[in-house]
């Protein structure tokens, strides 16, 4: 350790530097005042922009400063939500534990070593009912539509999106023939008949 610390001896300054302005963005995001989102992300504008200005104090580490920036901008218009949506968590952390955990128990049950493929047809219906089982123990009678006109659409657009996906899948297996059943069936509609 004493090694480690002799070679990087000469860039702690800079370090310290850069921890301090990290510490001063963290305080601005941790909110303790209770602002809203507005002034939230005014204040935090204000010191990336003097983070800017003083880039040159970081020496070595400017660059990554320029990389910090250049992120904190690309998730800028969702950065501040959480300040005005009470409830809404300020990371994604939840949600991804979530999702894993979703795929977890789907690759154990099926045995594959990737995500099942149907979670991108049936996904919002396959992730609502997992989130639901895990509260709680679902009765048969709970899984009687209460409103048959909504779910008679949602199974229509499941089985659009089943459609598309066997479409492809015919498509991939065999081109040729595929394209070939596809000019056929639209020589078919504009011959008269």
């Amino acid at each position: 350790m004493g090694k480690g610390l002799e070679a990087t001896e000469a860039s702690w300054p800079e370090v310290r530097t850069a921890f301090g302005w990290i510490r001063r963005l963290a305080a601005v995001l941790a909110n303790k005042k209770g602002l809203g989102a507005a002034a939230v992300r005014r204040r935090y504008r204000g010191l990336t922009a003097a983070l800017a200005r003083h880039r040159k104090s970081l020496g070595a580490l400017a660059e990554a400063s320029d990389h910090f920036r250049k992120v904190t901008k690309s998730y800028w218009p969702g950065l501040f939500r959480c300040y005005d949506v009470s409830g809404l968590p300020r990371t994604n952390n939840e949600l991804e534990q979530f999702f894993g955990s979703y795929r977890y128990h789907e690759r154990r049950c099926s045995g594959r070593k990737v995500a099942c493929p149907g979670t991108v047809v049936r996904g919002s219906v396959r992730l609502v009912a997992a989130a639901a089982t895990r509260l709680r123990a679902i009765d048969a009678a709970e899984l009687i539509p209460s409103d048959l006109k909504t779910w008679r659409a949602l199974r229509g657009s499941l089985e659009q999106r089943q459609a598309v996906r066997t479409l492809g899948r015919r498509f991939r297996r065999d081109p040729v023939a595929y394209l070939k059943s596809f000019e056929d069936s639209l020589i078919n509609q504009t011959l008269p008949p």
